[in-house]
């Protein structure tokens, strides 16, 4: 017999920091439960998201059961008694019922709600408030598909994974998925990463034109915040669609590899003000709709996001957690306590009457907040906010975010290391023991917006392409990861080399073999016959590499240089790269980077962007993932070496490169500062997130 699931469920205790914190979760469940406004929430006053910074000038906080502000709305012809899109989630990544009362509560509410991309329910199908997806795998997507509800998203892109397509674990493709999406059974559903018919704006001007021409409908595009948003939007505007979704980075998602969802995109804040401001100086802005996604808790955010440039605010995770998701971040797996997210095979089915109740709670109670705001703004409308940046100032925030935003603020510089360095060895141990891309889902809980920085590539981030220029497939298309040292003398597989010298004997012993295999080199300070040899001399921070055994030198003594750990190497690694590069002798030397202080290989793509030749891990990074398992060394260590391959691939297939050496190295146009000490921008020459 099924389990019903019809009433909340407890929140666990959180055992790490997370953005949807228990004052957030516990705020919409308020609203959920009764629909009525509760208060003004205010972000915590330590945090570092730039939209948390932001407040209006005269706000105060009153509230009232029946506040007097309009709060309706239109979109393209479309009345929506609130500007909220509930989403783009799919059969799939919900369990079916969830998706139905998602559906049933936009009509109710006189809102909007997205599909996503696991095709067509037929339980939904003829609800008139939903916009259908027309996505890269075109799941389930036929004419009728697509001339069903009340409009369509060509989705390039999402936050939580840009540059890659959409991914179903085989374990959740069950009898039905596989018949709403076409596929077959327990095998993985993996879109391709870019549309294989889009492969520049006139490619996408054409397929909007024809799904107009189809349907009659309106077409929004749906892409990631990702490096160039501003020309990205502005591409799209010309192309013919009616609007774009802007998906921020740390937005949810059902599953996605965790080095993609860690490292690339930027966020929402940043992006809707800086495409809002570059359409107004273009011409373009007038009819042209921008829906925010990403992160969007509640109505002061959405109230923000409106006074930066958007029409409508995108909520996801914030419906689920009114629906009763708890947040244990196990969406990918197929058990979700809470029945919203798991297998579809009829162990535990969730009520649809339960969540159409909660979602129109929520958002009614979302509506009165908001017009609560428009009120103590002294505002009438919801129309009237659009835009409105002189109602914004910041505090907090770097000048390069300032620039951007284009508001009142007051800077502060921060510390390139607030925060304490921890290694995330679920990760890492995951990586060597399943010998796979650890895949994981929901929004980001890393730097620099929920985790304090404790370095300066915490504050950085990697670009997903879309539109522009197309992302490559790392699962389908080949992705070179091989790097040349030494004039081409040496070839490695990936640009990283293991410092072995202080390992024990058998973790040693594996790392060489897994080297060997790979076709890798190893530091060890006790020297191995058989071996060609490297002598590395310390200068200060500064390690020179002498005596390399391959042939003649470009120049007789030295052949490179190792960035040793600082607080202040990536300012050291990009001095050196940019400096030899104005003496015109940068390609006579390689430059290495050694890191004891490692997260994941999206690190290594930012220091070989930040002009390294390959990194040098202190195989402590290896040692402590064992978690004192010492079994299986030899396979342990090829899957450390082999995943760190994969991912390097992966990111590099996302952000539209198919050679990591030629591509990659010293190529900061990859970077975007998020919310970074403006003089530090300068030092190592990285754009804020959202520069033109």
């Amino acid at each position: 017999m099924a389990n019903i699931i019809d009433s909340f469920i407890n929140i666990p205790r959180q055992k790490e920091e997370d953005f949807w914190t228990p004052v957030i979760i516990d705020h919409i469940r308020q609203l959920a439960y009764d629909g009525k406004p509760l208060d003004i929430l205010q972000p915590d006053e330590f945090s570092l998201r730039i939209l948390d910074n932001i407040y209006f000038k005269n706000l105060s906080s009153n509230i009232k059961d029946n506040p007097l502000a309009d709060t309706e709305t239109d979109l393209m012809g479309l009345k929506l008694s609130v500007p909220l899109y509930l989403g783009d989630m799919s059969f799939g990544a919900l369990s079916g019922n969830p998706n139905i009362a998602i559906a049933r509560a936009a009509d109710i509410t006189k809102t909007l709600s997205g599909t996503g991309e696991g095709g067509l329910l037929p339980e939904i199908e003829n609800y008139e408030r939903i916009y259908v997806q027309w996505a890269s795998a075109r799941f389930g997507v036929d004419y009728k598909t697509i001339n069903a509800g009340s409009g369509i998203v060509i989705k390039i892109g999402q936050g939580a994974k840009p540059g890659i397509g959409g991914h179903l674990p085989a374990s959740k493709v069950t009898s039905k998925i596989s018949s709403a999406r076409r596929i077959p059974e327990n095998i993985d559903a993996i879109s391709p990463a870019p549309h294989h018919d889009i492969y520049s704006i006139e490619d996408l001007s054409q397929r909007i034109e024809a799904l107009k021409l189809a349907t009659g409908k309106p077409v929004f595009v749906k892409v990631a915040a990702t490096n160039y948003i501003p020309y990205i939007v502005t591409g799209i505007a010309r192309s013919g669609a009616d609007g774009v979704i802007i998906d921020g980075q740390g937005a949810g998602t059902g599953a996605t590899p965790e080095v993609i969802r860690d490292n690339l995109g930027i966020p929402i804040e940043l992006a809707v003000a800086s495409s809002h401001d570059i359409l107004v100086r273009e011409g373009l802005r007038e009819g042209f709709k921008i829906i925010a996604a990403g992160r969007v808790t509640g109505a002061l955010d959405a109230a923000k996001l409106y006074a930066l440039g958007a029409d409508v605010v995108s909520m996801g995770t914030a419906v689920l957690i009114s629906m009763g998701c708890i947040m244990v971040r196990k969406c990918n797996l197929g058990f979700c306590p809470a029945a919203l997210t798991n297998k579809t095979d009829g162990t535990k089915v969730y009520n649809i009457d339960f969540g159409v109740n909660n979602i129109v709670n929520f958002i009614t109670g979302f509506r009165l907040e908001l017009a609560n705001i428009l009120d103590n703004l002294g505002l009438k409308s919801v129309d009237e906010l659009t835009g409105k940046k002189n109602l914004l100032y910041a505090k907090n925030i770097s000048k390069g975010a300032g620039n951007i935003l284009k508001i009142d603020a007051e800077y502060s510089k921060h510390s390139s290391n607030m925060g304490n360095f921890s290694p995330n060895r679920k990760y890492l141990n995951e990586m060597i023991t399943k010998g796979d891309v650890p895949i994981t889902s929901m929004g980001s809980t890393t730097s620099p917006e929920v985790v304090k920085p404790s370095r300066i590539i915490d504050w950085i981030r990697l670009d997903g392409a879309q539109v522009t220029r197309p992302s490559i497939d790392p699962y389908r298309e080949n992705i070179d990861t091989t790097f040349y040292l030494a004039h081409g003398k040496i070839r490695m597989s990936i640009p990283v080399i293991l410092d072995v010298s202080s390992q024990r004997e058998d973790i040693k012993e594996s790392l060489y073999w897994a080297s060997l295999f790979m076709g890798n080199l190893v530091i060890d300070r006790k020297y191995y016959k058989n071996y060609k040899k490297i002598t590395i001399i310390r200068d200060g921070n500064l390690y020179r590499i002498k005596n390399l055994k391959f042939g003649e030198k470009s120049n007789p003594g030295m052949d490179g240089f190792i960035i040793g750990e600082s607080d202040s190497q990536e300012i050291e690694l990009s001095d050196l790269d940019m400096k030899l590069k104005n003496v015109g002798s940068r390609y006579q030397y390689d430059i290495m980077a050694y890191i004891s202080k490692f997260k994941n290989s999206g690190d290594i793509i930012k220091y070989l962007a930040l002009g390294a030749d390959s990194v040098i891990l202190n195989a402590d990074i290896f040692s402590d993932s064992l978690a004192n398992n010492y079994t299986n060394l030899n396979q342990k260590a090829l899957n450390f070496l082999l995943i760190i391959k994969r991912e390097l691939a992966l990111i590099s297939g996302a952000m539209g490169v198919s050679n990591l050496q030629y591509s990659i190295t010293g190529n900061r146009e990859l970077l975007r500062a998020v919310n970074m000490d403006e003089e530090l921008e300068e030092r190592i020459n990285v754009p804020e997130a959202g520069s033109l």
